[in-house]
């Protein structure tokens, strides 16, 4: 068993901070990023509401997933070449986003932005299934928390710099050709990464795998209960994030470059000490106390965006809401992706975990993005924040309905 610190070096464990780098670029450039620059160029609100939907990819993943776990291109191995592949075509891809403007083309880059998402959502397919079979049992902790480090340091990039850079530099179309190059970059990685020490042999017909994952997941005790947890633990999240820019910028009264350097950028420290705490408390605590905990504060950390809705618009008002958003969640998410890791049968591991985290985007696609305007609109942005509080209670109390079973993936992280 490695030391706390030291199984962070581990071969099989170092790159997937990169690669969860590469595999959290595109979301922010379909979704928050060009939500401000739709919000800039006064698109409705309405329709920065609908952008949301752009997502789908994330919830539907799971029905190609048999695809990538039957066939794989001639390089790499099963898993890195798929990765590879579309780390390149997703550099081409948001690249010419940069093309189009929201304002006189939303229709063709909502299109271009749907094919980014597809491809994003391929590349967490392969990704998702290389890291659950590349790391040990007890490299998965360790593991989870920098996929999460690299995935949230990519939303801070996408996200809060690329504002900065657009808003000050090179504008909106030549910074998305910025990120395209960002993600040719990190390719590299893909190169770097070993291969697992027990290659899993791939199924032998497309059938077999599509049927034989969802069959052994339920025919589980708790198959159900599982799913509806997965849905609902960081709903109360989805809901507080799915129009937090628009509401940084228009709801609290912030400018582009506030909300860029503190949203994003200054929750970076809290983002780190946030993944690798998460990595660190799991391996103490236990999974089910870890997923508890840090449930509870994603939840309290809404409250901040309903003191910035009552109060002045001062910069260090949002820098201490966006440091604990990022703190809690950081620890909340690597606490879930073990979650993830650990309900996954070794033998299907792209199409489970692809259907996993698929549905863990549900709420944040098909509630929190057509609803949230609906909400704010009617509820007004304070009362909105602390419904938030409210949305993420059963999930909480799902979790404590499955904690026997929670406790029993202990053993293997």
């Amino acid at each position: 068993m490695k030391g706390n610190w030291a199984i962070y070096r581990s071969q099989r464990v170092l790159p997937l901070l990169v690669l969860g780098f590469a595999s959290g670029l595109p979301l922010a450039l379909t979704s928050g990023t060009l939500q401000a620059w739709a919000t800039v160029e006064q698109v409705s609100l309405q329709n920065i509401g609908f952008l949301t939907l752009v997502g789908t990819a994330y919830t539907l993943k799971f029905l190609w997933a048999p695809f990538i776990d039957r066939w794989a291109p001639p390089w790499l191995g099963r898993r890195r070449s798929w990765v590879f592949l579309t780390q390149w075509l997703l550099a081409a891809s948001i690249a010419a986003m940069g093309l189009f403007s929201p304002s006189a083309e939303l229709h063709v880059l909502a299109l271009l932005a749907v094919w980014v998402a597809f491809l994003s959502a391929t590349q967490d397919i392969a990704f998702d299934a290389y890291s659950t079979d590349v790391l040990r049992h007890d490299e998965r902790a360790a593991g989870a928390a920098l996929k999460v480090m690299g995935y949230r340091l990519a939303m801070v990039v996408s996200g809060g710099l690329a504002l900065i850079i657009a808003d000050q530099w090179l504008g909106w179309g030549a910074m998305y050709m910025l990120m395209g190059g960002l993600m040719a970059l990190a390719s590299l990685a893909t190169l770097w990464s070993p291969e697992p020490e027990q290659a899993a042999v791939a199924p032998r017909r497309l059938r077999e795998a599509v049927v034989e994952p969802l069959r052994e997941f339920f025919s589980r005790r708790g198959a159900w209960l599982i799913l509806l947890l997965i849905v609902f633990y960081k709903l109360g999240d989805a809901f507080a994030g799915a129009l937090s820019t628009t509401f940084l910028l228009r709801g609290a009264g912030f400018d582009v470059t506030e909300v860029g350097l503190v949203n994003k950028v200054f929750g970076l420290a809290a983002t780190i000490i946030g993944a690798l705490a998460g990595g660190a408390l799991m391996a103490r605590v236990g999974l089910y106390r870890a997923l508890m905990w840090f449930g509870v504060l994603q939840a309290v950390s809404n409250l901040g965006y309903w003191a910035l809705a009552i109060t002045p618009p001062y910069l260090i008002s949002m820098a201490s809401v966006v440091a604990l958003e990022n703190l809690c969640g950081g620890l909340g998410t690597a606490a879930f992706v073990a979650l993830l890791m650990g309900l996954c049968e070794a033998r299907f591991s792209a199409t489970q975990f692809a259907l996993l985290s698929a549905l863990s985007a549900v709420g944040r696609t098909y509630l929190a993005g057509p609803l949230t305007p609906v909400m704010v609109g009617w509820l007004g942005w304070p009362e909105f924040f602390l419904g938030t509080v409210l949305i993420a209670l059963p999930g909480l109390w799902l979790l404590w309905l499955m904690r026997d079973l929670i406790r029993g993936l202990d053993a293997p992280l």
